[in-house]
């Protein structure tokens, strides 16, 4: 019983398509070593043209050529095919050649008699001919593609993969689809590198197949006289024609196959298979086809060429192209409404007219109208929204909607993004080309419309839509209209977080929280703490980019401490303690050694008394130690930047608000971290000591 189980499950379901490979592999190379009879090698010639006809017909109606990732495999394992049908059928023809035109089988006998008129002379012209086009026009040409496709697509991955990596930071893709996307990428490179390589094989083919001839002609003629007696005019006439249908019998499918092959890497990738895009952009113009019509009716005209075939040909091309443009003009026609203009009568001014300032507001020229009209496929709305939401996955609270309106005093291609009302973020974004990002190792210069990315000032270039590929593939970074909006938004949502969070936020988010743990609020908020200094904790957290995503974390702690005290700054310090493994998180990786900055303790120790003495973001600090410190922990932060390193200083608890509200506005990429807010499990080294000279 429990044989039949382990056999069942050895070759039971998916496992009978993982041994079919290795199985077909070792019968292909048995056929080498094994004599076949002639039954036996019509059947497997005949599967050898039925799957170069398969393989042919997948490649036409292949949209992608990923969706034929397997097509290097498939062509090695065709042309290992030919070649032992080769060795097998040439061992009969030499065993069996001087019994008759038959002896290698009726598929050999066909080809070498039906095809070529059993003229061994024909027969042999026709076949070097089909060599000579499978070698040195399709096979060579395919690899050649395939070669530079490759190449091209390893040069472009650094750039495809920085665009994904943009899209996901700017919310507009999921992680699950980044990940898919980087996959793609890397099985196109794959596929591209195995195809530059797969066609080496189809060029040997050829080769052999030459050479095969030429050996077994030669073998037959000494066979066929030395052995079997025959006269050299019969032996040649026999080995020979037999020798030729061999040849073509599999230089056809090999010249299939080489077809597919250069379909798979010459198409480009739309959403219609081979079919559809030729009859869809070679027949889909009736100017052309009247001035094909014309110049075939015009040499149909002349004496001594056969006019029924040009004058026919013409009539239907021109019947063609007056039904296509009748069609298109069909299609093209759209019924004009007019609706009554309608005056609107004059009212007095009324409460309705104070319009409230939006929290978030977008204002674009009028040529950046297209990207958030949904008529005209405007998908930035779209991408706004997938910030929002991957803001509230990031940030922990749901932003402001953003309210988006034209605004004709702005320049058409202009844009200005605003916070309450006052502007926070403008750019240019022109809708139909793209911006190509240098992130600092580009490999050549594009011609186009210079400026700088207005996200994160990294020198950029406007470029055309035709240049996109070309850009991808010298390094830089190309994103389309919308992204270069969508992103600029995201970036100064992140910068602005605190902002956002306004009491109508917090008290949805507080809601939020309430539908699943309704008495965790409630203790809370209002018989501990009242909503503003909730909020007023959250803002300080934020301003210094710490998420709120633990919430609960949050809550339990000012549970706890507020029957202590009311002070928003020293809860602020509390809970920043309990979460401190998310706030080290994002500078240093778990597992990873924790190199930071710290301060001299005559410097901590004079700091101290100044915290003790009343001072607050920098006021009580003697001028003089101000600049001090200033500049050392400038030259300290540039140091550690250089090391590749976040600029992190780590001080006691007492001090750190006082120092993180003091340098963050003269060197804003600098984070103030407590000792209390480093794990026990963390391991330290200090890289730097300011004040160390003082």
């Amino acid at each position: 019983m429990s044989n039949s189980v382990t056999v069942s499950s050895l070759f039971g379901g998916n496992n009978m398509k993982s041994i079919a490979g290795p199985i077909l592999i070792i019968m292909i190379l048995a056929m080498m070593v094994m004599p076949l009879p002639p039954f036996l090698l019509d059947v497997l010639f005949t599967f050898n043209i039925a799957l170069a006809i398969i393989v042919l017909l997948v490649s036409l109606y292949t949209k992608n050529p990923l969706d034929f990732a397997a097509f290097p495999t498939v062509l090695l394992i065709t042309t290992l095919l030919r070649l032992s049908l080769n060795v097998a059928s040439t061992r009969v023809v030499l065993l069996e050649g001087h019994t008759g035109p038959d002896a290698a089988g009726k598929v050999i006998e066909a080809f070498g008699h039906f095809l070529v008129g059993g003229n061994y002379a024909v027969g042999l012209v026709v076949f070097i001919i089909l060599v000579v086009i499978n070698f040195v026009v399709i096979t060579k040409g395919a690899g050649r593609i395939a070669e530079v496709s490759a190449r091209f697509t390893l040069d472009a991955m650094p750039g495809k993969q920085m665009a994904i990596d943009a899209d996901l930071n700017a919310g507009l893709i999921g992680e699950e689809e980044a990940r898919t996307r980087r996959a793609t990428i890397s099985q196109e490179a794959d596929f591209y590198g195995s195809m530059d390589g797969a066609s080496k094989f189809v060029r040997g083919d050829a080769i052999a197949g030459i050479m095969v001839m030429l050996i077994t002609i030669i073998g037959g003629l000494i066979v066929g006289v030395v052995q079997h007696d025959l006269d050299l005019s019969d032996a040649a006439r026999n080995y020979t024609l037999l020798t030729i249908g061999d040849g073509l019998v599999g230089q056809i499918p090999a010249l299939v196959i080489s077809t597919a092959a250069g379909l798979v890497v010459s198409r480009v990738t739309t959403d219609e298979d081979l079919g559809q895009q030729v009859i869809g952009q070679l027949f889909n113009r009736p100017q052309v086809l009247v001035l094909t019509a014309i110049i075939l009716g015009t040499m149909g005209l002349v004496p001594g060429m056969p006019n029924f075939v040009f004058l026919l040909l013409a009539s239907i091309l021109g019947m063609s192209a007056y039904y296509l443009a009748k069609r298109i003009a069909v299609n093209e026609a759209a019924p004009i409404t007019t609706e009554p203009i309608t005056i609107p009568e004059s009212q007095d001014a009324s409460w309705q007219d104070v319009t409230p300032v939006d929290t978030l507001g977008l204002e674009v020229g009028y040529r950046l109208i297209p990207l958030v009209d949904k008529v005209q496929q405007g998908d930035l709305l779209k991408r706004i929204n997938g910030i929002r939401r991957k803001f509230a996955q990031d940030i922990g609270f749901l932003p402001p909607v953003v309210h988006i309106r034209d605004n004709l005093e702005l320049r058409p291609n202009a844009y200005r993004i605003t916070l309450k009302g006052s502007v926070i973020g403008q750019g240019e974004s022109y809708n139909g080309m793209y911006l190509a990002i240098n992130p600092g190792r580009v490999t050549a210069v594009l011609p186009g419309a210079e400026t700088t990315d207005p996200a994160f000032g990294l020198p950029a270039v406007w470029v055309e839509a035709s240049l996109r590929e070309q850009a991808q593939n010298n390094g830089y970074t190309v994103v389309d209209a919308s992204t270069v909006v969508t992103t600029h938004i995201n970036h100064l949502l992140h910068l602005h977080a605190a902002e956002l969070l306004g009491r109508r936020e917090l008290q949805q988010l507080l809601d939020h929280l309430s539908s699943q743990s309704p008495k965790l609020i409630d203790d809370l908020v209002p018989k501990l703490l009242p909503l503003s200094a909730v909020q007023k904790v959250l803002h300080n957290l934020l301003e210094e980019s710490v998420h709120i995503r633990d919430m609960r974390t949050i809550i339990d702690v000012l549970t706890e401490y507020a029957v202590r005290t009311q002070d928003t700054a020293e809860l602020t310090e509390i809970i920043r303690s309990a979460l401190g493994r998310a706030i080290v998180e994002p500078f240093f990786p778990a597992g990873a050694e924790l190199q930071v900055m710290s301060l001299h303790h005559e410097l901590e120790t004079i700091l101290t008394q100044a915290v003790n003495s009343g001072a607050t973001a920098g006021m009580g600090i003697e001028p003089g130690l101000a600049d001090t410190l200033l500049n050392e922990a400038g030259k300290a932060v540039q140091r550690q930047e250089q090391l590749g390193l976040p600029a992190v200083l780590l001080v006691p608890g007492t001090i750190r608000m006082l120092l993180s509200r003091f340098l963050r506005r003269a060197i804003p990429q600098l984070s103030v971290l407590s000792h209390a807010e480093i794990p026990d499990s963390r391991k330290l080294k200090i890289t730097s000591v300011i004040g160390g000279n003082k």
